[in-house]
């Protein structure tokens, strides 16, 4: 450890590299941020309460829609699935929030002797707002009734990925940060910002989305940065790292088993039915949700070949 330490401290460049035109961009976001914070007991009304007269998402936006298995159900059956889903996009926005802080103050407090005073401003903002949107989710889980869904980590292939996140370059925990963000923001405002959604939820995922859209320009302008000063071979390991990111993001957003374990009834698909789980996420519905939603995540993916 003191080896590490000492290490680090003789550190004099900074480990995240922006020219001047990204830098003025954080600064940008960092004057922003300031602007418009989110207050927890302002974001919504939460006195209002939730109006479960309306469905908290789009119903083609279920992950079983479009399947035998959604049109064998009731339509309060329908509608709780709608709710569960829904309690397990939260779930995994609460798990990123409480996490991003200690990565990012991580990132802080490890290169605090040559880390640039913006990035560094910004990753404590950064750190700030994510604790917020942690208590917000949490309240609304709450107020919905839902549970919070697993940690992740007892997913096994991502939590093998995200342990080999440890020790490696900051832009690897930035970029993984990123795509995470992005796919949940892409499917959060796909499948909530249209009439007929719960004012509730709809104003609290629009009013979270403010705050996100700056955390996903952040890690944008990082990682392009990246990608075009690193040398080829640095280039290629970490994009065929995140390939494997990339796709259990994909899966995670398409189909989760657990939500069998939530059910008020007896789940069509069990978490071992794994024909039926492949099935589902290939179905031509979810094909067709993937293809609009996920749509700007995927070109900035193949850009940088980060997926072929």
């Amino acid at each position: 450890m003191e080896a590490s330490t000492a290490v680090v401290s003789e550190l004099t460049v900074d480990p995240i590299v922006l020219d001047e035109r990204s830098r003025k961009t954080v600064k940008t976001l960092i004057n922003a941020s300031h602007r418009n914070l989110l207050f927890l007991d302002k974001v919504v009304d939460w006195e209002a309460g939730i109006d479960f007269s309306k469905p908290p998402k789009l119903p083609e936006s279920s992950w079983i829609y479009g399947t035998p298995y959604w049109d064998a159900l009731t339509e309060a059956q329908r509608n709780e699935v709608l709710w569960l889903e829904t309690g397990r996009d939260v779930s995994y926005f609460i798990w990123l929030e409480q996490t991003l802080p200690e990565l990012y103050v991580g990132y802080v407090n490890k290169y605090h002797g040559c880390m640039s005073d913006d990035v560094r401003e910004y990753l404590m903002v950064f750190s700030r707002e994510e604790i917020v949107h942690t208590l917000m989710f949490r309240r609304y889980l709450e107020a919905a009734g839902l549970r919070l869904w697993s940690h992740p980590e007892n997913i096994p292939n991502y939590s093998l990925f995200e342990q080999q996140l440890a020790g490696k370059h900051p832009v690897y925990g930035i970029c993984w940060n990123l795509l995470i963000e992005w796919f949940a923001e892409l499917n959060s405002i796909y499948q909530t910002q249209h009439d007929g959604i719960d004012p509730l939820t709809r104003k609290m995922f629009r009013e979270h989305h403010t705050e996100e859209l700056r955390h996903i320009a952040f890690a944008k302008t990082v990682c392009e940065n990246y990608f075009e000063t690193a040398p080829e071979g640095e280039l290629e390991e970490m994009c065929e790292f995140f390939q494997k990111g990339y796709g259990f993001l994909l899966d995670e957003y398409t189909y989760m088993p657990e939500i069998a374990l939530h059910a008020s009834f007896p789940f069509p698909i069990q978490p071992g039915d794994t024909d039926k789980i492949r099935e589902i996420r290939l179905s031509p519905n979810n094909q067709r949700l993937n293809e609009q939603r996920f749509r700007d995540v995927r070109e900035w993916c193949l850009k940088y070949n980060i997926i072929k």
